[in-house]
């Protein structure tokens, strides 16, 4: 026996975006990117650096480097304790990878 449908009345096909999937609160913003400022104690300050100065990813890159020069130029007083050696040799660590993945890339990085 032949199928019979009613107009409208087809197989249902529903993308689902999952950008937009799951709905925020009334007046959120779906986009490309959505920056959630958390519970800033100044927004407005937040999205203007964000807006006219640099990304969040940028600013960490300049911390990052920064680090990475000042490290090179670090010799303490006093020998570091090892929890110390371990955390400064995690954060060369993770600054490595992150300098192989901007040359992979082709972005200039500082290697630590």
């Amino acid at each position: 026996m032949p199928t019979f449908k009613m107009p409208l009345s087809g197989d249902v096909v529903q993308s689902i975006n999952p950008w937009t999937a799951f709905l925020s609160p009334i007046g959120s913003q779906f986009g490309v990117v959505n920056i959630n400022l958390g519970q800033s104690s100044a927004p407005a300050v937040e999205e203007q650096v964000l807006t006219d100065v640099a990304s969040y990813g940028k600013q960490l890159g300049r911390v990052g480097d920064a680090l990475i020069v000042l490290l090179a130029h670090f010799h303490p007083k006093t020998p570091l304790s090892q929890d110390e050696t371990a955390a400064i040799d995690a954060l060369k660590d993770m600054l490595a990878e992150i300098a192989d993945i901007k040359e992979r890339h082709s972005r200039r990085a500082l290697q630590p």
